[in-house]
């Protein structure tokens, strides 16, 4: 891919293959993750609306009759599927994605105490979107694969040289509305999440792209 079209800059921390164990890139990958993993956290202990994968989940399970973490579980598994003909590849980073948030979202829940004031909740919100956006970026220069989602998003990209900012926030804005037409439940959160979160990767790879010091110059 020309540099021109390339989504995912070679930085510092880029680790040699989709399964190598590198310390450099293992560390920014599991970072990363902690901090995609509290960002969800923040978002949910707001009450101000699930993110809209979540929501998705949320409708799927109440037309399915089932619950909504095999509802997820299915949604993430179709989406996967998408990856084939976008030629994506497993990887370290997606297995590390699917423990390492799980972790981090029920540590962040269990112990940050939720807000009560409707101030303090976008507060939640708006910090949960950036460590959100910010890890995902992160995480996803170390070249070690990415989750379901992250991974759609960014073999769109790639196939048809589009911006990260358009295509993550067209894909959440479409999920968000299929959720809801299915029955989940949206709110303030999900409406900001759906319309910043693209933006927020992409403003976060800018910022590394054009950081002399991140980036492998080999």
């Amino acid at each position: 891919m020309s540099k021109k079209h390339q989504i995912l800059p070679q930085t510092r921390w880029t680790a040699t293959s989709f399964w190598s164990l590198e310390f450099r890139s293992l560390s920014v990958l599991l970072l990363s993750f902690v901090i995609v993993g509290i960002g969800d956290g923040l978002l949910l202990l707001s009450n101000l609306g699930s993110a809209p994968w979540t929501i998705l989940s949320q409708g799927v399970a109440l037309q399915g009759g089932f619950g909504v973490g095999w509802a997820s579980l299915l949604i993430s598994i179709m989406v996967m599927l998408a990856w084939f003909p976008l030629k994506l590849k497993l990887g370290l980073g997606t297995l590390l994605n699917i423990l390492v948030i799980a972790l981090f979202l029920g540590i962040t829940t269990a112990y940050v105490p939720a807000p009560t004031s409707l101030l303090g909740r976008l507060v939640f919100v708006f910090i949960g979107v950036f460590c959100f956006g910010v890890g995902t970026a992160f995480y996803l220069t170390c070249h070690q694969g990415a989750g379901p989602r992250d991974g759609l998003m960014v073999g769109l990209c790639q196939r048809f040289h589009w911006r990260i900012g358009i295509v993550r926030t067209s894909i959440e804005v479409t999920v968000c509305l299929l959720g809801f037409l299915l029955g989940g439940t949206v709110g303030i959160g999900t409406v900001v999440f759906a319309l910043s979160i693209g933006w927020v990767v992409q403003l976060s790879l800018m910022v590394i792209n054009r950081s002399p010091c991140l980036l492998d110059n080999t």
